[in-house]
């Protein structure tokens, strides 16, 4: 079951794209973006356009994470076709899905992002439709009040 608004967040480690281990500060306010799978055109879609935003999320002091369970080196081969400002995390063996409550199907993670702010879910989006999602995050962000001015 995926955590609810209101759950505390697991406290998670996972390495990056360039191999080096992560633990997000979920004290601090924080997008996790599960997806399905590198370098398809919809995860493709929605990591472009989480760095089109990155520096407006940066800006306001939110941490971006993508999470899917291919390995470092295909994250790393993503992050670099891409040029992605944020970290991708390796998910092998469905830890952090599990962790989260997000389903694998055919090992693969279905499209979900957690916000989360002083630890715990602030807002869970299932099902999500790639083209125009880090928009709407953004925006619902600010709508919460956890940016100084949300951007459309």
């Amino acid at each position: 079951m995926v955590l609810e608004p209101g759950t505390s967040v697991p406290d998670i480690v996972a390495e990056n794209q360039h191999g080096e281990e992560v633990r997000p500060d979920f004290a601090t306010p924080t997008v996790v973006y599960f997806y399905p799978k590198d370098d398809t055109p919809g995860c493709t879609t929605e990591a472009r356009q989480f760095d089109e935003r990155y520096e407006q999320y940066d800006d306001a002091g939110v941490a971006v994470y993508g999470v899917s369970t291919d390995d470092v080196d295909s994250h790393c081969e993503f992050a670099e076709t891409h040029d992605l400002s944020f970290d991708l995390l390796a998910d092998p063996n469905g830890n952090l899905a599990e962790a989260f409550g997000v389903d694998l199907v055919d090992g693969r993670s279905r499209r979900t992002t957690f916000v989360v702010a002083q630890n715990r879910v602030v807002g869970v989006y299932e099902g999500v439709r790639p083209d125009g999602h880090a928009t709407d995050v953004l925006r619902d962000l600010g709508e919460a009040g956890l940016l100084d001015t949300p951007e459309q």
